[in-house]
């Protein structure tokens, strides 16, 4: 029991700091009226009529006749996808008012597993944003369909949720349920075992009889909502629907229609941001950026903080912690303007002021990173412009092949058949029709795989780009319109112990390096924004039209995304879950 807590509550003592003269958002009851809050050590004391508890060395801060929300949660997050190590990450957090997140560090843990995963953990903690961890639930996607430096078993997951930490298991991929994966079905008896663990969903594409069934075997969350008819589906099926406003995918303002038209209960339905770039982090912001679009689409103001805080926290079965302003919860409060035009001004997290007037006040050294997260980067064999040529059957002169083309607004694939040439007995590539040569280089040392495939939807009429980012498995993805300047690409990318690279003509013209993991940069969320944003421009100068097309290429890896993908295995139809040959015919 905290003694210093109840005493500033009760009166008896005064207290560190105080919020006053504001608007208290209230997320229980839905109301707004006037008041301050008193915090004492990291939690709140009293909201409301808070003079009782000011004393002589009590801080005050005057919110200016302004809002006083809770901080916000993000209840599905990669903070690799923000290419960040996690300090610059928290920081640029806690300056758009989110002071707590639910995170796997997948990512990290393909590359080097749960060992990888606590090293992150442990430097986020000297920060002043609240990690909750989600114990990734497969590392990688598919043992079968390629190669990841990290591996997870139903043993390494007992051992992460006994963490303190540990609040569910994460991306439970719904085609698994369904097929009946033992491990993975072990896994979930293990975690609901425990109290307080949660089944969070992965369930693209399902519904009907496939989203019962997942549902039914516990499964309690869903982020994976494409449009209006897929959030409604999971609502009505009891699932905590979290709403995707992120990088890769914008999906609120479409799946929040129906809810808001039909005055829908939306006590069960939060907004996540998934993967946020580095670059919208910067300029967007992050959840403040999604309640403006929550509130464009015609949201009452009340209900979206709510979808960014407490509806969050229920999720998780954490509201008795977080996610609202209340005695006892932890001291998270954002001070902001109003639904016409929302800002986060001030925030406090864990009771400490962590920005003021917008501006951020807390600063994180540089970690000391763990030999485990560094020097990731380990090819078995040389890699040369040989290494990419796909053969065509003896004595053919054209074929025809299955293209994977991406989605110009999520990196989801489609199908297209393409007739293309064959010289040298060598399948070429054709950038009139769209059709370049992608494909995925083992950087673990462990087998040399090379998988290769055509690719579609990236428009690149010449050079090639690398990047040591690709879900699930983070193996360097390479694609281009030569042979050439893709090994020029991938070769540099290791030189620089990971990273992201654009090669024209044999030059390297542009690059950002992650010497964390082949995922991270300890540069600030600024830094980096400035380096990718010259990247993204020389890649939009070598013709793609892809806004921020090294993230729409690392999910092209992913073999838990429709339709197809490429990994160091070869192409994978994903939905029959397969090694398939890109070409289907040969013409003559």
């Amino acid at each position: 029991m905290n003694k210093d807590l109840l005493a500033v509550a009760g009166g008896r003592k005064p207290a560190d700091l105080v919020v006053q003269n504001g608007k208290i958002v209230n997320v229980y009851s839905g109301e707004i009226y006037d008041g301050g809050v008193a915090v004492s050590g990291g939690q709140i004391a009293a909201v409301g009529d808070v003079a009782y508890t000011v004393g002589p060395d009590t801080r005050i801060i005057d919110a200016g006749g302004n809002y006083i929300t809770p901080g916000f949660i993000d209840g599905h997050i990669h903070p690799e996808s923000s290419s960040l190590s996690i300090r610059p990450f928290a920081e640029i957090m806690l300056k758009h008012g989110t002071t707590v997140i639910m995170t796997d560090l997948h990512e990290v843990g393909v590359v080097g597993g749960l060992e990888a995963i606590e090293a992150v953990l442990d430097e986020a903690a000297v920060t002043d944003l609240k990690l909750y961890f989600v114990v990734p639930s497969h590392v990688p996607f598919s043992p079968f369909l390629e190669t990841s430096g990290g591996k997870f078993n139903t043993e390494i997951i007992e051992k992460a949720l006994k963490r303190p930490d540990a609040v569910g298991l994460s991306e439970i991929v719904g085609p698994y349920v369904l097929a009946g994966f033992p491990d993975l079905l072990q896994s979930m008896d293990v975690a609901v075992s425990m109290p307080g663990k949660t089944l969070q969903g992965h369930l693209p594409d399902m519904s009907g009889p496939a989203m019962n069934e997942c549902l039914a075997a516990g499964v309690s969350t869903d982020h994976e909502s494409l449009s209006a008819k897929d959030a409604l589906e999971r609502l009505r099926g009891g699932c905590n629907l979290m709403i995707r406003e992120g990088s890769a995918a914008r999906g609120l303002a479409d799946c929040i229609k129906p809810i808001i038209e039909q005055k829908l209960d939306t006590s069960r339905v939060s907004i996540v941001t998934d993967d946020l770039h580095t670059i919208d982090a910067v300029d967007r912001g992050h959840l403040d950026d999604a309640v403006r679009v929550a509130l464009n689409a015609g949201l009452d103001f009340i209900k979206a903080i709510q979808m960014v805080s407490l509806n969050a926290a229920r999720a998780f079965e954490l509201d008795q912690e977080i996610g609202g302003l209340a005695p006892g919860k932890r001291a998270d409060i954002n001070i902001t303007t109003g639904p016409e035009d929302f800002k986060v001004k001030t925030v406090i997290a864990g009771g400490k002021l962590v920005t003021e007037d917008e501006k951020l006040l807390v600063s994180y050294p540089v970690a000391d990173h763990k030999p485990c997260l560094l020097n990731t980067m380990k090819l078995k064999n040389p890699i040369t412009a040989d290494s990419f040529k796909y053969y065509a059957p003896e004595g053919a002169k054209r074929v025809k092949v299955q293209v994977m083309d991406t989605l110009p607004w999520i990196p989801i694939t489609q199908g297209r058949e393409v007739e293309l040439p064959v010289v040298d007995g060598v399948i070429r590539c054709d950038v009139d029709q769209d059709v370049l040569y992608i494909a995925q280089v083992e950087r673990y040392g462990i087998n040399g795989n090379i998988g290769k495939a055509f690719m579609g939807g990236f428009n690149l009429k010449r050079g090639a780009i690398a990047s040591s980012v690709g879900h699930d498995n983070h193996n360097i993805i390479v694609l281009g319109t030569n042979f050439e300047d893709m090994a020029v690409a991938v070769n540099r990318v290791v030189e620089l112990t990971g990273g992201q690279v654009a090669v024209d003509g044999g030059e390297v013209v542009a690059e950002v390096a992650y010497p964390v993991c082949g995922l991270l940069s300890d540069l600030s969320a600024e830094e980096l924004a400035a380096e990718k944003k010259t990247l993204i421009a020389k890649i939009h100068e070598m013709g793609s039209n892809i806004p921020i097309p090294f993230m729409f290429l690392s999910f092209i890896c992913l073999a838990a995304l429709p339709m197809y993908a490429i990994t160091d295995h070869g192409f994978i139809d994903v939905l029959t879950q397969q090694i398939i040959d890109p070409v289907l015919e040969v013409l003559e």
